[in-house]
């Protein structure tokens, strides 16, 4: 008798007509049954950005030959929660799998990111889940040299599982480089500094565009910044709990009594 083959959900956040998506479900094609749900526009930067005061539609649509897709009208987190709730009935997918992103999610990128945080709901509704990034921003970027990765990544985590409450955020180089291997890293200590172009509108009105510069406060070698810089694939294991551990001790130290 014939192994049943996983099912797999597929999401983004540049929206359902990205050619990321497009890669991500066919690599996803030749491992198990793939189901895409994904924004109707994009929706980059948007972090776990939820919708509470409008209605949300799902629609199923025939973007490409023989997949199970519906684009939706809210945010990445909107489409896995639908997903979860209404097409698969409270019966979850095997994998869930995110991007892949045009522009890299790495350092403290993540916590904006609508890619990464699909996967992040994935993972709490304790689905396997992967987010996948790459380092070109373009339309038209080239994801040939990420195919066999994101594969191999996929089949590893569905063999071996993840730990609780734990997934993947995977970075992959510019096509312009010659992938070295993979490294498994830590968030760099990196962050954008913004800076705001204030512009007028063709009716006088002032209006602000954003723009900065990445500051690299980290020369750790076990980073995912240096690991892209020198031609590897990052993958960081990422969680959801945001609490400090460390500084719990400290904090009981403290006083609040009021006195």
């Amino acid at each position: 008798m014939s192994k049943k083959k996983p099912t797999i959900l597929v999401v983004n956040d540049d929206g359902i007509t990205a050619p990321g998506i497009k890669v991500l479900l066919e690599v996803m094609q030749e491992i198990g049954e793939v189901i895409v749900v994904a924004p109707d526009s994009p929706q980059s930067g948007m972090g776990h950005a939820i919708t509470i005061g409008r209605p949300l539609r799902l629609d199923k649509i025939d973007l490409y030959a023989g997949v199970e897709m519906y684009k939706c009208s809210g945010t990445p987190v909107d489409c896995v929660k639908l997903a979860v709730n209404k097409i698969f009935k409270g019966k979850k997918p095997d994998l869930c799998v995110s991007g892949i992103n045009h522009g890299l999610n790495y350092s403290i990128n993540v916590l904006y990111s609508g890619t990464m945080s699909a996967a992040v709901e994935g993972a709490i509704e304790d689905i396997p889940s992967i987010g996948f990034s790459l380092d070109d921003f373009s339309h038209h970027a080239d994801f040939s040299h990420t195919r066999s990765y994101v594969k191999t990544i996929a089949q590893q985590v569905l063999l071996n599982g993840l730990p609780k409450n734990t997934l993947l955020n995977v970075n992959f180089p510019n096509a312009s480089k010659e992938i070295q291997g993979i490294k498994v890293c830590r968030q760099a200590n990196a962050k954008w500094f913004e800076e705001f172009d204030e512009r007028l509108d063709p009716y006088n009105r002032e209006y602000f565009w954003m723009t900065g510069n990445f500051l690299l406060q980290d020369r750790g070698e076990d980073t995912d910044v240096y690991a892209l810089a020198n031609g590897f694939v990052s993958i960081v294991p990422t969680q959801f709990d945001m609490t400090a551990h460390h500084a719990i001790p400290e904090l009981n130290s403290w006083s609040f009594d009021g006195k």
